[in-house]
């Protein structure tokens, strides 16, 4: 599997080296403890793009309405669990939703089973806690990252699974994953063995708002290759600056300094439109997340990217009308252009997998994982659950794929398709904590009650 990361218009290669995301199983969650808003409203059936709708019929096999209800039932969950978890942090193992749409709360002990009982819930009784399977996953990681490189490489993900309390590494089927020695400290880990990476590809522009970036200009005669990514939500700051969101692998820029953004004219790449740069860019750090943030110019807001809209198939395009957080069994879709709108449901809300730059440094990158399908540049793009903001893409397993048809059939023994996104709320927190009362102080999503 590869890494879904920044894609060339040409036979380069983006920089970061490729590091995937295996397919994964039905993953349960671990909330984090914290406030949690109200829910916000969520756009009605009628406000749907028909070409949302046919992707929910056809990737869900669902109704709208059944999309909708089962992405309003997982928030309920979400702010239910994090709540039962502060209350009773020894005993929460974690909450994930049914297939069927039905929320489970996981406990060690007979006296919370109840208790979740009695507020309707679905309860199962587990050997480890949240608490346990989350320092586990912190211990493996710390020894993944330790690891050189070139022996690191085949381990592509850790997650959590509280539906057996155990952790899952996906470890690529190949020689040196199947000679690597897991740690004897860490007790309740399954391997799950994905298929090998392949040989150098060449990557082209696919995805929904795609932009390109370099650290050249656009007219430089030395110029073989431009990244290609995809916007994702818009933004703006407490300054009233226009910003998007999009990913931090994204950012030509190996050392996070500002680069130019364009529209790409396929016909007349350098003539491509300049629409901002690169402000803040996050790649691993303390937070282990994968963020930019692009601040607009005032062509791109012209152009409508100070409206709380995301773009689908088609030209088609849809209302932001909150934020939300992920929970396993949730409903989401992701937005494109090449690939249209492709769903799935959150199969882990706790991932971590190591991203190495072409420095050879590894870092590490946290999120949750989905199984929608999710094509080579479609990185930054926007993942929505209902008609609320999720995250934005980072990595995926079908990025080589030529579409979401291939790329369906070939990881159907593997597990489907598989994604990695980094959550919303996740990167607001971190952009605000570090705007130092700047640029990004006081972000919000552009969002909207309804459609406009």
């Amino acid at each position: 599997m590869r890494k879904l990361g920044a894609r060339r218009a040409t036979v380069r290669a983006a920089h970061a080296v490729s590091v995937g995301f295996a397919a994964a199983v039905l993953l349960a969650p671990v909330f984090g403890a914290g406030a949690v808003s109200a829910a916000p409203q969520q756009l009605s059936v009628g406000d749907l793009p028909a070409e949302m709708i046919d992707a929910i019929s056809r990737d869900l096999h669902m109704t709208p309405q059944q999309y909708l209800d089962r992405a309003v039932a997982a928030q309920d969950l979400r702010s239910y669990a994090n709540d039962f978890r502060a209350d009773h942090p020894d005993a929460f193992a974690g909450a994930w939703l049914t297939p069927e749409g039905k929320g489970v709360i996981a406990v060690t002990n007979a006296d919370a089973q109840r208790l979740a009982a009695a507020d309707g819930y679905q309860t199962k009784i587990a050997p480890i806690s949240a608490n346990g399977l989350e320092g586990a996953l912190l211990q493996l990681s710390q020894w993944v990252a330790s690891l050189p490189r070139e022996i690191a490489a085949p381990i592509s993900s850790i997650a959590i699974d509280a539906l057996n309390s155990q952790l899952i590494l996906n470890v690529a089927n190949t020689p040196t994953g199947h000679m690597l020695n897991l740690p004897t400290l860490i007790a309740t880990i399954k391997v799950v063995l994905s298929p090998g990476g392949g040989g150098a590809v060449e990557y082209r522009p696919m995805g929904g708002d795609t932009y390109i970036s370099s650290t050249k200009d656009l007219h430089d005669a030395t110029l073989r290759g431009v990244d290609v990514c995809s916007f994702g939500f818009n933004s703006t700051d407490a300054a009233g600056n226009a910003l998007n969101i999009s990913a931090g692998h994204c950012n030509p820029r190996t050392d996070g300094g500002p680069a130019s953004v364009y529209v790409p004219n396929v016909r007349d790449l350098p003539n491509s439109v300049e629409v901002g740069q690169f402000a803040k860019t996050v790649l691993g750090g303390p937070a282990a997340l994968d963020y930019s943030v692009i601040k607009l110019n005032e062509r791109a807001v012209n152009a409508g990217m100070d409206r709380p809209r995301v773009r689908g198939a088609n030209g088609t395009t849809l209302t932001v009308t909150g934020i939300a957080d992920p929970v396993t069994g949730a409903p989401v879709c992701k937005t494109g252009q090449s690939s249209t709108f492709t769903c799935g449901f959150v199969s882990a809300d706790r991932v971590e997998t190591q991203l190495f730059t072409a420095e050879g440094v590894s870092k590490t990158i946290r999120g949750f994982a989905d199984s929608a399908c999710t094509l080579g540049g479609d990185s930054g793009g926007a993942i929505i659950t209902g008609t609320l903001a999720l995250g934005i893409t980072s990595g995926s397993n079908a990025a080589d794929a030529p579409n979401c048809n291939e790329a369906n059939t070939q990881l159907a023994p593997y597990g489907g398709t598989a994604s990695l996104g980094v959550g919303i709320r996740s990167i607001l927190a971190d952009i605000e904590a570090n705007s130092a009362g700047g640029l990004g102080s006081g972000i919000t999503v552009r969002t909207a009650p309804r459609a406009s």
